[in-house]
């Protein structure tokens, strides 16, 4: 009925071809006299999304998740995931060939120095990670009494035959009318940064970096419309950007060359050592600068100063140009997320749609929008069982039919060239149990809580974090992944500094776009999420001592009523529900179609408190 354009459902390899990749790689290690080797889910730029060539984890191990570590040993092998995917990986990793272990607590080095003996030899390759993750397998390798051995080739790719070529993506230029701020105004503010952190010159590691500051964006990558590239930015002097001169056109060069020197990607490593040999201190990533980068600096005489890319807060500031851009990307989606909601709401009770069915459908009617450039991430779309698998990814082989009874938890968002949008509905088919109720409006009153926050300018992500969890925290319950993400503007779904999570740190400023989303998940049964994206903007608070902030709701989808329990949430509640409802009936109903409008409004009717 619907053609995808974006997604496949095909099932990653497995069985006996890993069993001999393995195999083959072990036969590698041995031949360059090593006792192991470190594979992340990584390219050289610690990109969520990597290029097919870069899927070294996937390849070897069978795990698709967008993080995650594996370790070979002569003897042993470990695949390392975080809590969002344990599930995951116990389904598609052969737990005959690896182990599943935490890739947070304990993490892996804990793993390493339980098995390493004196005198082995650890292999990794310095392009893959960063310092401080190299210098977390080299304490590792001390405690042991063996030795880490950076390598100059990676011994995966030797014995992966079928490598895919790196990607040439087209770069296109990403117009004022969408960036709302010039290339040379963004050099300048980060100019007056490189002064106050007192450095000589800054490595933008970060493709996202590269694409803010250049006003650039690409297509090397699934989802995030990103130019893989790197640049120097000097304190004095001109910026060189160093990209693949096949993916530009003559626009994009010319664009380029008006504020950069435009070089091919292996003079990345010339032009950072001639600066190096000058003595210079030279400014980068902790996130994305591989241990490589840091390498090459020092023996050329430089000095590395290693600390948070000041490109990542100021493009998480977005601009009123951005905001007003995000704003009419997200009126747009909820066009295509109303269309879709009254179209499960109308198919989905009859018995005869599989979760596949609803992420072509989603996808198909946000392309009707005519705006549609890709969908942000792999649609998750879980019923039943599948839904408590927080980041599962429906194949053909675990598509399952959405029956009554069962909730629909679906998690999707949109690239528009004016934002990005992510969102989140459970969606009850049929009649819902007292159980699902319950945890629905417990993850519910968690949400309203950070949607209706107000704090002081400076606030941390996990100063707020607990907002969402108390009252799931009050049944003995939680959920195992953060509460929110930073959102970029035509760029990453999942863009730092902020979060809002038990590790977000970074203050949350004006500007900001984070995601707001808590959930609950029973394994074998069911997954509950409810997500928005907010705006951090100015609360005004009458008689406030200091600068106060708040949230704006961006996302504007009604929340599915009939799971709610009005009798287990307050006034304040009750009438944040309703407001949100309202809001959401005046601005996109008069955007839809007659039947879609009259879906709508039954969706978004005031929820009257219980008698």
């Amino acid at each position: 009925m619907f053609d995808a354009h974006f997604q496949t459902f095909e099932e990653p390899e497995g069985g006996v071809a890993l069993t001999a990749r393995l195999a083959a790689y072990r036969e590698e290690l041995l031949r360059r006299q090593l006792t192991g080797f470190v594979i992340p889910r990584a390219d050289q730029q610690q990109n969520e999304y990597v290029p097919p060539s870069d899927e070294r984890l996937a390849w070897i191990t069978g795990f698709t998740g967008s993080a995650g570590m594996a370790i070979v040993l002569t003897h042993d092998a470990a695949v390392f995931v975080d809590g969002r995917y344990t599930l995951q990986a116990a389904k598609q990793v052969d737990v005959k060939a690896w182990r599943v272990e935490s890739l947070i607590e304990p993490p892996p080095e804990d793993w390493l120095t339980e098995r390493l003996k004196p005198g082995d030899r650890l292999g990794f390759d310095p392009w893959l990670h960063t310092s401080a993750a190299a210098e977390r397998l080299a304490a590792a390798c001390i405690k042991a009494g063996a030795e880490l051995v950076a390598v100059d080739s990676n011994p995966l790719d030797a014995v992966w035959t079928e490598r895919p070529a790196p990607p040439l993506g087209e770069v296109t230029v990403h117009g004022l009318e969408y960036a709302g701020e010039s290339e040379a105004d963004k050099l300048s503010r980060i100019r007056a940064e490189l002064t106050r952190l007192r450095v000589d010159a800054l490595v933008l590691s970060d493709s996202h970096a590269v694409a803010w500051t250049f006003n650039i964006r690409g297509a090397d990558v699934s989802h995030t419309p990103l130019p893989l590239s790197y640049a120097l930015v000097p304190r004095d002097g001109r910026p060189s950007i160093f990209i693949d001169h096949r993916k530009l056109s003559n626009s994009a060069r010319d664009h380029l060359q008006a504020s950069a020197d435009v070089k091919e990607p292996e003079a990345l490593l010339t032009t950072l050592a001639a600066l190096a040999a000058t003595g210079a201190s030279i400014a980068l990533d902790n996130a994305t600068a591989a241990e490589a980068l840091s390498r090459l600096i020092t023996a050329s005489g430089g000095k590395p100063v290693r600390g948070n890319d000041p490109v990542a807060l100021l493009k998480a500031m977005k601009n009123p140009v951005e905001i007003k851009g995000t704003q009419t990307a997200h009126r747009r989606d909820a066009v295509a997320l109303a269309r879709f909601l009254a179209w499960i709401d109308r198919e989905a009770p009859k018995g005869g749609l599989t979760e596949i069915d609803a992420v072509e459908a989603l996808e198909t009617f946000r392309r009707d929008t005519g705006a549609l450039k890709d969908v942000s991430f792999p649609t998750i779309a879980g019923t039943g069982p599948n839904g408590a698998i927080v980041h599962y990814r429906v194949t053909r082989k675990t598509n399952r039919r959405i029956a009554p009874g069962d909730l629909l938890l679906i998690d999707s968002g949109a690239q528009y060239q004016d934002g990005t949008t992510d969102v989140t509905r459970t969606i009850a088919i049929g009649e819902p149990t007292d159980e699902m109720r319950d945890r629905f409006t417990r993850v519910l009153r968690g949400h309203i809580a950070i949607a209706r926050a107000a704090f002081p300018d400076g606030t941390s992500g996990a100063q707020l974090d607990t907002l969402a969890r108390q009252f799931l925290w009050h049944a003995g319950l939680d959920f195992a992944h953060g509460t929110g993400h930073g959102v970029g503007s035509y760029l990453s779904v999942h863009e730092g500094p902020a979060r809002i999570s038990k590790l977000g740190t970074t203050p949350l400023k004006r500007g900001m776009i984070l995601s707001n989303e808590p959930g609950y998940y029973k394994p074998g049964a069911f997954g509950i999420r409810i997500e928005n994206l907010e705006l951090v903007v100015e609360a005004p608070i009458e008689g406030a001592e200091q600068p106060m902030n708040q949230f704006e709701t961006l996302t504007l989808a009604p929340i599915d009523r009939r799971l709610i329990n009005a009798g287990r949430i307050s006034q304040r509640e009750l009438n944040w529900i309703n407001d949100y409802h309202a809001r959401v009936r005046r601005e996109v109903a008069p955007l839809l179609d007659e039947t879609t409008r009259g879906w709508l409004e039954t969706a978004t009717e005031p929820l009257p408190r219980p008698l």
